[in-house]
């Protein structure tokens, strides 16, 4: 889901882009760069997802005036990259999407919250939740941290973004109820389904390549 037109009044545009630069601060100073610079398999993984982020990303529908839903991807990119440079490889995925017109720059802040920060934040904090619930069986990993984290995340990010939209006055909570929240659940099932398989197929094929599994733990 994304805003295709500017929504928001020139008060929460100036608070969103103040939070996005907050943020993305913290992700820079999280990024281990001189263990990136060194990994060329990362490296590879990072620019594939961003390029393969903003090819899907093309692909949306429109439901109401401004508004646009996609799948995010975002969480199985957190599961392999963590969450620092998933951010960035979905910041990278937004650049291409503007370049292409599919949403304009001056958006480019709000967007990059709701579709790439809240869901990698909600798909991180579920993966530490259960890391530190030690299941034992890689089950958990990929039912709760694949299909569950991304459906949670989804769910977070139209709710900010609704909660956005609600208090500019642009849509009263009724529209919003109305034409987009009680679809959710159904934005949820594709997103926690796509990303889950992807997740299951990294795991069985190349568990190395998710690097916030503990393989170990589930030997």
């Amino acid at each position: 889901m994304g805003m295709t037109d500017n929504l928001l009044s020139t008060s929460q545009w100036l608070i969103t882009a103040t939070l996005f630069v907050v943020i993305l601060l913290r992700v820079l100073r999280a990024v281990d760069w001189a263990g990136l610079r060194g990994d060329t398999v990362r490296q590879h993984t990072f620019f594939g997802a961003a390029v393969a982020l903003g090819f899907l990303w093309q692909l949306r529908a429109g439901i109401s005036p401004g508004l646009a839903i996609h799948i995010f991807g975002i969480t199985v990119i957190t599961l392999m990259l963590g969450w620092a440079l998933a951010i960035l490889a979905g910041l990278l995925a937004l650049v291409i999407t503007v370049i292409t017109g599919r949403e304009p720059v001056m958006m480019f802040a709000a967007n990059g919250l709701v579709t790439v920060m809240v869901p990698a934040l909600v798909s991180h904090g579920i993966m530490l939740w259960e890391r530190h619930r030690n299941f034992r069986n890689f089950f958990a990993y990929i039912f709760f941290c694949g299909f569950f984290g991304a459906g949670l995340s989804v769910a977070a990010a139209g709710v900010v973004m609704c909660l956005m939209l609600w208090s500019s006055g642009t849509y009263s909570f009724d529209e919003l109820t109305h034409e987009y929240l009680r679809y959710l659940p159904l934005f949820m099932i594709p997103e926690g389904f796509i990303n889950g398989a992807f997740v299951t197929g990294l795991m069985v094929f190349h568990p190395d390549r998710l690097s916030t599994l503990d393989q170990k733990r589930y030997r």
